[in-house]
């Protein structure tokens, strides 16, 4: 062959493979689940890992990727924010879900992070059906998955709180669900649909509800080998209405006469219920399977483990209990991804909104140092002295998310200075057993504050729904009493703050990294693995380290 035909072969081969790539689609997954563990702590992967079997969190760590210093990137540190965060790759200063609650600081109003008052339940005509997502100001991952898709994606989220399937679904999405207590059915609004669709009817009629709650809640195993966990009977737990001590076992089929259905939701079996709706989901919505090819996507979120955290608090049984109840459960899900959609077929990881505190009383027992910030005497004895100083009676509204929130019609009204209350509140505030740091959030950048700690004070505020003021509390404080019992979260320290991030699936590779990451490049990961557009909000960076 003369070298004018080998060249003319060449430009030929070379041609056929440029027509033959251009005809390859891109690679992406069928399903992309996002599995947001509802207050877990990062240390609960390693805590229980000896008692957790191979297919539940093992199987993540052994065949997933663990980003092992993942932190939040604001304060405060709650389930609405965290959800949103998570999912437009932003904080509270851009996406503006600045609490569970916020004030909206121009009227006074306060709102709930979901709250609709335009929309009407759907399978409810109580108020918990009036929810959309609405007030989050962003666009989130999966609503970039339907915009690259021409809505041709499937978005689904799912939770019992309304908050942790709302927020994470987006703006787009064909449906979130959430669980109404009262009746102890899925629900939806008018935000997404006219009415249920009939497989969720029919879930919805098969009253899983009551027959979780009639088997009882007792420990997986004998209650002695729970030896990560102080003595059942103790000071730090709050018992459920009608119950005598917070001890196992725990007669649910009495108690939910007095708790009612919503008592599930602080239980493992709130767990079991999320999944299985899943499930349903997968199967009936065809997730995973798209009938054009393009990539679906699920967002669940377990409530259950935070409600439990909220009443037991981190050291008790039942917290070491349900997630040795998670773990089998999520081997069960994740055999049933690998049935239904196929084994590395799709891309999952589970993270968490936020970690949670030991019990203050707990870590004072041990000789730790810890205490309640009392919130209640604080509001009263700021208001007090500037009513003293300024004549006009409760100028601060709250001290909600643990923010200074003012009244600024009766500041504009009785023509006071902004300035000067301000000042005098940040100087009172400062004295408070509890509190490490005080900042007029106008004067957050330069304040005296530890950098990382000032940059999550930044990141928190959002001018519009956010308090003037911000406080800081000494570790291993929160707001409560003595009196409190179980746990909560909402500050910096990484108790609250550190939080699993564990990826498995396509496109993931095999291990783990120490190095730091942050809950907002979750999303702007995920444009990455899926080839489409970062959230409009997001200020976050892909982990390349995880992607193949």
């Amino acid at each position: 062959m003369n070298l004018k035909k080998l060249c003319f072969v060449c430009c030929g081969i070379f041609l056929l493979c440029v027509y033959a790539n251009a005809q390859q689609p891109i690679s992406k997954p069928k399903l992309v689940v996002g599995l947001m563990v509802d207050q877990m702590r990062w240390d609960y992967l390693y805590r229980f890992y000896d008692r957790y079997g191979e297919g539940g969190f093992k199987r993540l760590l052994n065949e997933g990727f663990s980003c092992d210093n993942t932190y939040i990137d604001y304060v405060p540190t709650y389930t609405a924010i965290g959800h949103s965060t998570v999912y437009t790759g932003s904080v509270p200063a851009i996406h503006g879900i600045a609490g569970n609650d916020f004030i909206i600081q121009q009227t006074g109003r306060r709102m709930y992070c979901t709250q609709d008052d335009n929309v009407s339940g759907v399978g409810t005509d109580r108020s918990e059906g009036k929810q959309s997502p609405r007030n989050l100001l962003t666009s989130t991952i999966t609503d970039q998955l339907k915009l690259a898709t021409n809505f041709r994606s499937k978005v689904i989220g799912i939770a019992i709180k309304d908050r942790g399937g709302i927020l994470p679904a987006g703006h787009f999405a064909d449906a979130a669900y959430w669980f109404e207590g009262n009746s102890g059915d899925w629900i939806s609004s008018t935000f997404y649909m006219q009415e249920l669709p009939e497989w969720v009817k029919k879930f919805n009629a098969q009253k899983l509800t009551e027959k979780y709650l009639m088997q009882d809640w007792n420990t997986l195993y004998p209650i002695d080998t729970y030896t990560q966990s102080i003595e059942d009977d103790n000071h730090y737990e709050a018992t459920y209405l009608g119950e005598d001590a917070p001890v196992f076992p725990k007669k649910l089929s009495a108690l939910v006469k007095d708790n009612g259905l919503g008592l599930i939701s602080t239980t493992p079996f709130g767990n079991t219920l999320t999944l299985d709706l899943a499930k349903a989901a997968i199967v009936n919505e065809r997730l995973g399977d798209n009938p054009g090819g393009f990539t679906d996507m699920l967002c669940l979120s377990l409530s259950s483990t935070d409600y439990i955290g909220h009443q037991f608090s981190v050291n008790a049984i039942e917290i070491e209990d349900t997630y040795l109840r998670l773990d089998k459960e999520l081997e069960a899900f994740f055999a049933f991804l690998d049935e239904k959609v196929g084994k590395n077929e799709y891309t999952l990881f589970l993270t968490a909104d936020h970690g949670a505190s030991h019990n203050p009383l707990f870590f004072l027992d041990k000789r730790g140092n810890a205490g309640y910030f009392d919130e209640r005497n604080a509001l009263a004895g700021l208001n007090a002295l500037l009513d003293e100083k300024f004549g006009k009676p409760k100028i601060v509204r709250s001290l909600m998310n643990y923010q200074v929130h003012l009244d600024y019609e009766a500041l504009e009204t009785n023509d006071l200075d902004e300035e000067s209350v301000k000042e005098t509140a940040v100087k009172f505030l400062r004295k408070l057993d509890g509190v490490a740091f005080v900042t007029d959030m106008e004067k957050a950048g330069t304040s005296s504050i530890p950098a990382r700690i000032r940059e999550r004070i930044v990141n928190g505020y959002n001018s519009k729904r956010s308090g003037c003021i911000q406080i800081i509390l000494e570790p291993q404080w929160y707001s409560g009493s003595p009196r409190s019992r179980g746990t909560t979260h909402g500050t910096w320290a990484s108790y609250d703050a550190h939080i699993p991030l564990v990826w498995m699936g396509w496109g993931i590779k095999h291990g783990v990294t120490n190095r730091t990451t942050h809950m907002t490049d979750i999303a702007s990961t995920l444009a990455a693995l899926l080839h489409i557009e970062e959230p409009n909000g997001n200020i976050g960076q892909p982990i390349v380290d995880l992607l193949e």
